[in-house]
């Protein structure tokens, strides 16, 4: 089924309509999730410095730090605490600090100018541990003495975490609804590139006057291609009409002398060796116009066959007998079919006299069923009949002898015309065979 394949077009433009939908989702969430979490860092920033500066205004006030607030010496504090003090811890005195927050994207440390004649503080986020996470603020009271405040931020983190688990359910969301409705919304091109599929193959098959239609359609890129076909398929069917007329043309107009020239060698000595070599010459001469008269009728679609019963065995005997050449003769469990003789035995005589003129002796011939099946022990069809089948004025290769290619031109269309099958294969020990399957419903086979 075309909606469950996935290599159909649907699901590439589905594919690609997610592909865009999770980059955007990406970008949008990386800008959100960083927004969002500088803010948090900030905030936490901001509320460890004002418990730092209250504390440090109640240990000048007091002598005392508050209960919450730690008193540690520099080698009790945080490394990178320790390490972003020891500027002005190990001497006491004050340094001139930066006016704008200095970040260290991995240890966080911030150091903030404090009020006047305070030393500046320095906060530091701790997100080592896996599920717990702290800002640390630090500022300078004394000699190796330093307030020390550390603040909970898992409140923070959890709200980052919940909303990129809100973000990837957003996505996800977004993809179960993005999907399908891509999917849905190429349906009307899909019918379209369909339409045009079959069409085309009923032009191939033969209907000519098979057309896309691009009437009241938007003149979009499945417009133009369709239009272009119809184009190609009327382009084509008149040059076929042309050819078809020349051919009848020709084939009619070569009639009437060819009528007076075999007359007249009727009147030539019967002994003599030139009369008897324009005799020959003007008979496959006649044998080429009706051939091509009859192709002229196929290709124009006019011939009707005419069903009867017939006895397939006997009747392929009989065409054979009278064909006077040299061919074996088998039936296993022939049939009685309905079928136009006439047209069964053009397409017998065509082949038997493709394969003596064309392959090797024996030729043989077998009624299987409703099947007739010719095999020669030649050198086999050559590769180009096989794959495209009989061409008319081709012979395909110069080593199955001399000819016009339209014995079997003639034998594939009054095939067709009987809604039989007509293949054609070489034999795995070599040789050509031919097989016509006169069951009903094999052309479709």
């Amino acid at each position: 089924m075309d909606f469950l394949n996935p290599r159909a077009l649907r699901w590439k433009i589905a594919a690609l309509a997610a592909a865009a939908c999770c980059a955007v989702a990406a970008v949008v969430g990386f800008l959100v999730h960083d927004a969002t979490r500088e803010r948090g860092l900030r905030v936490g920033t901001d509320r460890t410095l004002t418990r730092l500066i209250a504390a440090e205004r109640e240990y000048d006030r007091t002598g005392r730090a508050p209960a919450d607030i730690d008193v540690r010496s520099r080698d009790e504090l945080p490394e990178p605490l320790a390490r972003d003090l020891v500027t002005f811890a190990g001497t006491g005195t004050e340094t001139e600090p930066e006016m704008e927050p200095d970040t260290e994207p991995e240890t966080g440390a911030v150091t903030e100018p404090g009020p006047p004649d305070t030393g500046p503080y320095v906060t530091w986020y701790d997100a080592d541990p896996p599920d717990w996470f702290w800002m640390w603020g630090a500022v300078a009271v004394a000699d190796d003495r330093f307030l020390v405040v550390r603040d909970d931020m898992s409140t923070e983190v959890r709200s980052l975490q919940l909303l990129d688990r809100s973000i990837v359910k957003s996505v996800l969301a977004a993809l179960l609804f993005v999907v399908p409705l891509a999917a849905l919304a190429t349906e009307p091109i899909n019918r379209r590139l369909r339409h045009g599929a079959r069409t085309a193959r009923r032009i191939a098959d033969g209907d000519l006057d098979a057309r896309i239609g691009t009437a009241g359609r938007a003149r979009d890129e499945v417009t133009e291609m369709a239009s272009a076909v119809d184009d190609m398929a009327g382009a084509l069917q008149r040059k076929l009409e042309n050819e078809r007329r020349f051919t009848a043309d020709v084939a009619h107009e070569l009639r009437t002398p060819l009528m007076g020239l075999v007359t007249a060698a009727g009147l030539l000595p019967e002994d003599d060796e030139a009369a008897g070599l324009v005799r020959d010459r003007l008979r496959a001469l006649n044998a080429l116009v009706e051939d091509l008269l009859e192709i002229s009728r196929l290709d124009a679609g006019a011939e009707r066959a005419r069903l009867d019963p017939v006895p397939l065995g006997e009747l392929v005997a009989d065409v054979v007998r009278r064909t006077g050449t040299d061919v074996r003769v088998g039936t296993v469990d022939a049939e009685v079919v309905e079928t136009d003789p006439r047209r069964v035995e053009r397409i017998v005589v065509n082949l038997v006299t493709n394969a003596h003129r064309h392959g090797a002796a024996p030729v043989e011939v077998t009624v299987t069923g409703a099947r007739i099946t010719v095999r020669d022990h030649g050198p086999g069809f050559p590769a180009d009949l096989l794959e495209r089948g009989p061409q008319r004025f081709r012979t395909g290769a110069s080593e199955r002898g001399r000819g016009h290619g339209l014995g079997l031109t003639v034998a594939q269309g009054q095939s067709e015309v009987l809604g039989a099958r007509l293949t054609f294969t070489n034999a795995p020990g070599g040789g050509a065979v031919a097989t016509l399957d006169l069951t009903p419903h094999a052309s479709a086979a």
